[in-house]
């Protein structure tokens, strides 16, 4: 049995390398893959060259990069995070066969998995489950952002996602798939208002096809739009809470004006360049602004014990099971064959080819 991989062997090569399908061992089990998932951010940082990783070490004891051999050189073999698989072989009573479920192994047609060490979230009967590639890592990503919200409200006695929109005023820097989803989310748990601002015309139309409404950061000024109709008391105008989900300064100062005094920016951005345009001497000064970096890889501090990656997937699939539809229909722009995956990325990080969601299909 042979498994085909998608490996980075350099900047802008991707090749597909068959590879011997590790053998069935007992407490195991094998998947093969229907849906991959292509995340535009992370996984084209490897094909272009850009992910620090490749150029330095990060240190995690320290939690620093710091100069020193890479610490994913090339070649990359496992790069991707949003997979569906189907359950072919167990030799465990955990997993059963036939099961379908999300996990995050990397853009390859077969996997031998390890349900001690290794995350199964099984689908529900009543998910497509070509969506089933944001239930495990993607989803929980945005559900996260909301959580690092309600965090920043309530410390650690956070109930509901819902905490840190309900009622509240909320924007949306960045019309990609993680904000996309997080707009969706806020929405769903109860947020006053949202707003989506996004340059590229074809991403607004998307958000406004989910029935988000959007801004056109580049018209007028979106800061004094907004500040303007959310007002709350005198010299207090603004958004509550921003989500930033674009990984380039401009939306980071975007952000920063959109909120209203002593108002707080959850950044879900991963900003490959840096940000050398970001004017902290200005909004982010005179108006006592917050800023707080959201990751997946920690949960605000307090909160790991109840709001643990199993809660925030659950979270996910409640949310695909209301918006589902609309996203498989307007979100998922490309559903290409696995054996294209090499063209596909080299052509999306070029910029030759451009797309929201791309899945490959297993």
């Amino acid at each position: 049995m042979r498994d085909k991989v998608v490996v980075v062997t350099g900047p802008g090569r991707v090749e597909l390398v068959d590879q011997d399908a590790a053998p069935l061992r007992p407490g195991t089990f094998r998947v093969e893959t229907l849906f991959s998932g292509v995340s535009a951010g992370t996984e084209l940082s490897y094909v272009k060259g850009t992910n620090p990783y490749l150029n330095v070490t990060w240190n995690a004891d320290l939690g620093l990069f710091q100069p020193g051999a890479a610490s994913t050189p090339y070649p990359v073999t496992r790069l991707g995070y949003m997979q569906v698989g189907r359950v072919v072989e167990s030799a465990t009573p955990a997993v059963a066969v036939g099961a379908v479920g999300a996990m995050t192994y990397g853009h390859r047609t077969g996997w031998l998995a390890d349900p001690v060490a290794e995350r199964f979230v099984p689908l529900p009967d009543d998910l497509d489950p070509l969506l089933g590639v944001y239930v495990a890592h993607m989803g929980p990503i945005c559900a996260n952002g909301l959580l690092h919200a309600a965090a920043d409200l309530h410390g650690t006695d956070v109930r509901s996602l819902g905490d840190g929109v309900r009622g509240r005023r909320v924007a949306v820097v960045g019309a990609g798939v993680v904000a996309l989803l997080t707009a969706l989310f806020a929405r769903r748990h109860g947020a006053a208002s949202v707003v989506v601002l996004d340059p590229t015309g074809q991403r607004r139309q998307v958000a406004e096809a989910l029935g988000l409404e959007t801004l056109d950061p580049e018209r007028d000024d979106p800061a004094a739009v907004l500040k303007t109709r959310w007002a709350h008391t005198a010299g207090d105008r603004g958004a509550d809470v921003v989500f930033q989900c674009r990984g380039q300064a401009w939306a980071l100062q975007l952000a920063l004006r959109l909120l209203r005094p002593q108002g707080t920016v959850i950044d879900l951005a991963f900003y490959q360049g840096g940000a050398d345009a970001v004017r902290l001497g200005e909004e982010f000064h005179h108006n006592g602004l917050a800023l707080r970096c959201a990751q997946i890889g920690r949960v605000p501090r307090g909160l790991a014990p109840t709001w643990d990656r199993e809660r925030l997937s659950a979270e996910t699939v409640e949310l695909l099971r209301t918006y589902g539809d609309v996203i498989r229909k307007h979100a998922v722009s490309a559903v290409v064959p696995f054996d294209e995956a090499p063209t596909l990325l080299t052509d999306l990080a070029q910029r030759r080819r451009q797309e929201l969601q791309v899945v490959l299909a297993g």
